[in-house]
C-alpha cells in the first residue's frame, strides 16, 4: 500500500534503570555453565547483547505508555485534543479485558471520539499499528493518531532462569530453545501520526513522510517461537521456546521477499535506501539481514547490544535514538525493516523529514507526569 498524506510527526519513549548484564545472567546460570562445560561470555558473544534493562518492581506498563504518549504529543506540538486514535500495540498487556489502550486514553485526555484497542503482533505490533493509523489518516477518518507499545521482560527472564536452574537433565542442546528469552529486554515508546497537510500547515517543515508499506505472512513457520498461554498482568512469569536458527533462517526468507515487494510497490531500486533501521534482535541477525537485501551496515542504526531485544518497541525506540544520534537524515530515502515471529514481515519505506524526539529515564518520566505516588 501507498501513502500520499502521511507523516511520523514524533516519537516518545522511556527507559528502564535496572540494568541486567549478559554477564551477570550467566553467573546465575554458573552450576549449569560448569556442569555443561559451557564457555563463560557465550551469552554476549553469540548475540552480540552486552546488556538489557527490566522496569523496576511494581512499574505499571500503561504508565509507561502514558509517560511514551505524553512525551510524544509534546514533541508534535500538537494537543491531546488533536488525537484521533489510540493504539496499544506491545506483546505485553496490563490485562485481557478491557484492553490496555482504555485506561491509556484515558490518563492521557484524549477526545471520547477517538478509535481506542490493542493490537498484538509479536514484534511488530508497533509497526502494524502505525500501518492502521496511517490508514485512517489516509482515508480521512482522522487527522492524527498514537500508536505506544510497552514491552516488560522482568517476568520472561525470572521464569526462564529458575527453569533451566532447576533443570537437572538440562544438555547443550534442550538449553538451546531458551537462548532467545535470555536476550529479552524491557522498553516503552509512543509513534505521533499525522496528516501531512494539516500538520505541515501548523508546522511547517516537519514530519517525516510514509511513502508506503509491504506486509508478507509466512505462517508455515508460526512454531518456530511460541509462549506459553495468554497471560496478562504484573504476576505472569511467561515462558518460551524459540528455535533460533531455523527462526533466522525464515525470517530472513521473508523479509527478503517483504523488501523486494516494498521496492516494487514504491517503485524505488535498492540504492534509493540510503539508511535503515532493522528489528533489534542481535548481532548475526542484524548482519544476516543486511547482507540479504544488499543493504550497507554503515548506514544501519542498531541498538541491541546495549539494550537487547525488547520486542514491538525495538525498531521504533531504535528509530528515536538513530534521530537523536544524528544518523537519520533529512534528506534520504529510508526503510524500516520488521520482522517477527509468526513469521510475519512489515517494512515501511519513508522520505527523511523533521522527527521530533523526547525521551526520558523510567523515574524522570514517570515521577514528570504525576504516575509515581
Amino acid at each position: 500500500m501507498r501513502f500520499e498524506s502521511v507523516c511520523l510527526a514524533s516519537i516518545g519513549y522511556l527507559v528502564p534503570e535496572v540494568e541486567i548484564t549478559s554477564e551477570w545472567i550467566e553467573q546465575q546460570l554458573a552450576s549449569q555453565y560448569q556442569r555443561l562445560r559451557l564457555p563463560e561470555g557465550r551469552l554476549e558473544g553469540m548475540s552480540g547483547i552486552q546488556s538489557r534493562r527490566i522496569w523496576s518492581p511494581g512499574v505499571r506498563l500503561s504508565d509507561c505508555s502514558v509517560a511514551s504518549g505524553r512525551m510524544a504529543i509534546r514533541a508534535s506540538g500538537l494537543s491531546a485534543s488533536d488525537v484521533g486514535c489510540l493504539i496499544h500495540a506491545s506483546v505485553c498487556r496490563e490485562f485481557l479485558e478491557p484492553a490496555t489502550a482504555c485506561r491509556v486514553h484515558h490518563l492521557l485526555g484524549l477526545p471520547a471520539k477517538s478509535w481506542v484497542y490493542d493490537v498484538s503482533n509479536a514484534c511488530l505490533g508497533m509497526l502494524n499499528g502505525a500501518v492502521q493509523i496511517a490508514q485512517l489518516i489516509e482515508s480521512g477518518c482522522i487527522r492524527a493518531g498514537l500508536v505506544v507499545g510497552t514491552e516488560d521482560s522482568r517476568g520472561l527472564l525470572r521464569a526462564t532462569l529458575e527453569q533451566l536452574v532447576q533443570d537437572g537433565d538440562l544438555t547443550r542442546q534442550s538449553i538451546k530453545p531458551a537462548f532467545a528469552s535470555l536476550t529479552i529486554g524491557s522498553g516503552s515508546c509512543a509513534w505521533l501520526l499525522a496528516d501531512t497537510g494539516w500538520y505541515r500547515q501548523r508546522f511547517a517543515g516537519r514530519g517525516s513522510d510514509f511513502v508506503g508499506a509491504v506486509a508478507i505472512a509466512r505462517t508455515e513457520h508460526h512454531g518456530l517461537c511460541q509462549s506459553d498461554t495468554d497471560q496478562a498482568g504484573s504476576a505472569m512469569l511467561p515462558t518460551m521456546n524459540t528455535d533460533s536458527e531455523m527462526l533466522l533462517e525464515a525470517g530472513l526468507s521473508t523479509g527478503k521477499e517483504a523488501y523486494s515487494g516494498l521496492l516494487e510497490e514504491l517503485q524505488w531500486v535498492g540504492s534509493d535506501i540510503q539508511q535503515s533501521v532493522c528489528h533489534q534482535v542481535g548481532a548475526t541477525h542484524r548482519r544476516r539481514i543486511l547482507e540479504t537485501l544488499s543493504l550497507a551496515p554503515e548506514n544501519d542504526f542498531a541498538t541491541f547490544s546495549k539494550w537487547g531485544n525488547t520486542g514491538s518497541v525495538a525498531l521504533p525506540i531504535a528509530l528515536g535514538q538513530a534521530i537523536e544520534a544524528g544518523a537519520w537524515h533529512e534528506s534520504r530515502k529510508g526503510a524500516l525493516l520488521g520482522i517477527g515471529s509468526g513469521v510475519n514481515s512489515l517494512m515501511i519505506g519513508m522520505l527523511g523529514g523533521s522527527i521530533g524526539v523526547e525521551h526520558a529515564g523510567e523515574s524522570a518520566g514517570l515521577a514528570e507526569m504525576g504516575l509515581v505516588r
